[in-house]
């Protein structure tokens, strides 16, 4: 029964946070990128006016920001853990703005599932920190704070 057992699995435990930081820091950094390439103050005139955001252009140019240096900063894991919190204000903002009234998988489009898994995956750094394999980690900003430790 051993053999079925996934208890030696907690070996790769120290790659969870890698693979949570990279998967969910390459996604953000190809939304901001998109914004980025049609132009953050046309995302902001268009989409963000659309929604009543107070000083859409401005605000067109902040998430795009935040997206692609957030996405960067997640994937070298460098300033993991405010890049993670920053992340997950910037999607709880897009969600209750545009997801809240299509539910969580929309009949057409996106629902509020791929931002709801990104969250998760950034409380994940936050709460657990960037790993061993990090800039973070390397650099002594982090100083190996994950869960559990002290």
């Amino acid at each position: 029964m051993n053999a079925l057992s996934l208890s030696s699995m907690g070996r790769f435990a120290d790659f969870a946070p890698l693979v949570a930081r990279v998967i969910a820091g390459i996604i953000m950094f190809a939304h901001g990128w998109q914004k980025l390439v049609g132009g953050p103050g046309a995302f902001g005139e268009g989409t963000l006016a659309a929604l009543g955001v107070p000083l859409p252009v401005l605000m067109g140019f902040v998430v795009t920001f935040v997206e692609l240096v957030g996405g960067i900063f997640l994937i070298l894991g460098f300033l993991s853990r405010i890049s993670a919190l920053v992340l997950t204000i910037n999607l709880i903002v897009a969600t209750l703005l545009v997801k809240v009234d299509l539910g969580l998988i929309a009949a057409e489009g996106a629902g509020a599932e791929l931002d709801l898994a990104l969250i998760a995956g950034f409380i994940v750094v936050l709460f657990v920190g960037p790993g061993k394999l990090s800039l973070d980690r390397m650099l002594g900003l982090d100083g190996g704070r994950e869960a559990g430790r002290r």
